[in-house]
C-alpha cells in the first residue's frame, strides 16, 4: 500500500490495469473505487482525487484503451509495402478487437453517465473507431498506389466493414463459443483477398 503523500508514477494506468483485473476475476458488480484502489494498492480515495466518480472513471478506461489503439493505428499507413497487407490489416483489427476486457465494454455500456461521457468525448474528436478506420483506408490508399491492391478496391467500404465488425465483436463476440480473434483474422483475409489474395 503507498503511504499517504507519497506520489505514485502513472497512477491513471495502474488504477485502469487495477480495474481491468477486477473486472476480469469478479465481474461488473465487484467495481467499486474501494476494489479498484485495493487492487492497485493505493490509498482509498486515490480515485476520487483523480476522477470525479465511477462513471467518469470507467469513461477515461475506455476512451485510454480506444486512443491507444488509434495511436497503433495511425501508423498504420507509414507500415505501406511491409509485410503483407493482410499481416499489417489483421494486427490492427486484433488489438482494436483486444484493446479492453469485454466486461470493461459491458460495463461502460450500462452505466449512462459513462456511456454518455464516452459518446460525447468521441464526437467532439477523441480517438476511437473513426479514427482507425480514417487510419485504415490511408493505409490501403497507399497499398493501392504501391499496386498490392487493385484499384478496384473500394479502401473507404472495406475499412468501414473491417471497424463495423471488430466494433461488433468487441461488443458481443466474446460469449460465442467461436474466438472473435479468429474471425477477426478470416474476415481480415477475406476482405483482402478481395482486392489482391495477398
Amino acid at each position: 500500500m503507498s503511504p499517504r503523500g507519497v506520489a505514485i508514477p502513472d497512477v491513471r494506468e495502474r488504477l485502469f490495469a487495477a480495474a481491468e483485473r477486477v473486472l476480469a476475476r469478479e465481474g461488473p458488480g465487484a467495481l467499486t473505487s474501494r476494489a479498484i484502489t485495493g487492487e492497485a494498492g493505493c490509498a482509498k480515495g486515490m480515485l476520487h482525487t483523480h476522477f470525479a466518480g465511477l462513471d467518469e472513471f470507467v469513461a477515461e478506461l475506455v476512451l485510454d484503451r480506444l486512443g491507444r489503439t488509434a495511436a497503433q493505428a495511425g501508423e498504420l499507413p507509414d507500415r505501406a509495402g511491409q509485410a503483407t497487407v493482410t499481416d499489417n490489416l489483421g494486427t490492427v483489427a486484433v488489438a482494436l478487437l483486444t484493446s479492453m476486457e469485454p466486461t470493461v465494454v459491458g460495463l461502460a455500456m450500462t452505466r449512462p453517465g459513462a456511456s454518455l461521457r464516452v459518446r460525447q468525448a468521441l464526437e467532439a474528436g477523441a480517438p476511437g473507431f473513426t479514427t482507425v478506420q480514417d487510419a485504415i483506408v490511408t493505409y490501403l490508399d497507399a497499398e493501392q498506389r504501391l499496386g498490392r491492391l487493385a484499384d478496384r478496391t473500394d479502401t473507404a467500404t472495406v475499412a468501414l466493414a473491417l471497424v463495423g465488425t471488430v466494433h461488433h465483436l468487441l461488443m458481443t463476440g466474446w460469449a460465442a463459443t467461436e474466438d472473435p480473434r479468429e474471425q477477426t483474422r478470416r474476415l481480415v483475409t477475406l476482405l483482402v483477398g478481395m482486392g489482391t489474395g495477398r
